[in-house]
């Protein structure tokens, strides 16, 4: 029988609006004495059943799996997986020849807050933000091979860097259901360098697909700078979008390795490329004005509110710079992956830049996450890519 938290009076409002979090402060009291990641059951202060979840130690207290009073078995994964395979197949992202890396699970925004599975081939790879998850992860890998078929040949299990410091838990990386796969990742035909094994998140930054085939239409003739570059996504779409030259930044000698796999292994021997091993503003301030676009995608500045005041001064600073050595008539791509960081400071951000630097500058488009990245209308803050492509007279 699953122990039940019990709510303060009137702290329930969220939930009615399906918020998928419950925090600390809204509960009253716990039955029984649940174990971090256990599934329990919700009741408001005046004894009604309102929601299932895992329980976990901080402010987030419990994140909800279900609206419904249902048991979290085998049936509720493989219904929950199925759904969010239903919908990437609908965005033509599944079953594809040219094309074969997509996210299949986004935490809150595929009602599974605290799974990321993203898809490479025939390898999934599945990371727990969260000890509910980790303590589901064979559960959830059965239903995911029930569901996938013989889509996947391999279930790799990547949560050492993302489940909670305090947990104080091993998270037990490695294949946990088949195994090492030989398929070529591949987006939009280019072959993408991935390590899943010792790479960053899943080993690529998915959410810039769409992001990337944008800028290839705007790399013809171009002489394009690729900052913070990690497996240079963007300098491989540059390059196929016809730059004239391409050049990869990044203070990782590993990343930069990557970069280099993935431009021999789609244009070997291709001279417009080079790469550089530096720290992204020594880099901008020492550099000449050569460049006609210029892609910024840096990690994240701030990871949570009391970072926030330093991470727009940071964004500032390095966009100013940016604006200061880009050529007119030059395009600069710039994002935020920062969830504390708003779209609208994110771009009195660019603003001030761009008034510090004394250049005119007009918004192009503005730019967000996938559609294989979705965000649960009742959860905005899994609203955390934000992008922007400024024309720079």
């Amino acid at each position: 029988m699953r122990k039940r938290v019990i709510l303060k009076k009137g702290k329930e409002e969220s939930l009615q609006r399906f918020h998928p979090w419950i925090f600390s402060g809204a509960i009253a009291s716990i039955e029984g004495k649940p174990d971090e990641g256990d599934v329990v059951d919700v009741f408001t202060s005046d004894g009604n059943w309102i929601a299932a979840g895992h329980i976990q130690v901080g402010s987030i207290a419990v994140r909800i799996l279900s609206f419904e009073n249902v048991p979290i078995d085998r049936e509720f994964w493989v219904k929950r997986l199925g759904t969010a395979f239903a919908i990437r197949r609908s965005l033509d992202l599944t079953d594809r020849d040219d094309h074969n890396i997509y996210r299949l699970v986004h935490g809150e925004g595929d009602n599974l807050p605290g799974l990321i599975i993203d898809i490479y081939g025939h390898m999934a790879v599945m990371q727990a933000h969260s000890v509910g998850m980790h303590c589901c992860r064979m559960e959830i890998a059965d239903a995911l091979w029930e569901v996938m078929g013989d889509r996947i040949s391999g279930i790799y299990y990547k949560s050492e860097g993302t489940l909670p410091f305090k947990a104080d838990i091993k998270s037990g990386d490695g294949y946990i259901k088949g195994g090492p796969v030989d398929d070529i990742p591949l987006e939009y035909g280019i072959k993408m360098p991935v390590d899943w094994i010792s790479g960053q998140k899943t080993g690529l930054f998915i959410d810039q697909r769409e992001n990337r085939a944008l800028l290839e239409r705007y790399s013809k003739g171009r002489s394009v700078l690729n900052m913070f570059c990690y497996t240079g996504g963007f300098s491989l779409a540059a390059l196929r979008g016809g730059a004239r030259l391409v050049h990869s930044v990044d203070s990782s000698a590993r990343a930069v390795e990557l970069s280099l796999k993935g431009v021999a292994d789609n244009f070997p021997n291709d001279e417009r490329h080079r790469s550089f091993v530096e720290d992204a503003f020594r880099f901008l301030d020492g550099m000449e004005s050569v460049y006609d676009l210029i892609i910024l995608d840096p990690p994240a500045f701030a990871k949570h509110r009391g970072a926030l005041k330093q991470a727009l001064i940071g964004y500032r600073r390095l966009n100013q710079r940016a604006f200061e050595k880009i050529m007119p008539g030059g395009l600069l791509f710039t994002f935020s992956c920062s969830q504390v960081v708003t779209k609208e400071q994110f771009r009195t951000v660019l603003f001030t830049a761009a008034a510090r630097a004394g250049r005119s500058v007009k918004i192009l488009h503005q730019l967000h996450q996938p559609a294989d990245h979705p965000v649960n209308i009742f959860h905005p803050e899994g609203e955390y890519l934000k992008g922007f492509v400024l024309a720079v007279d």
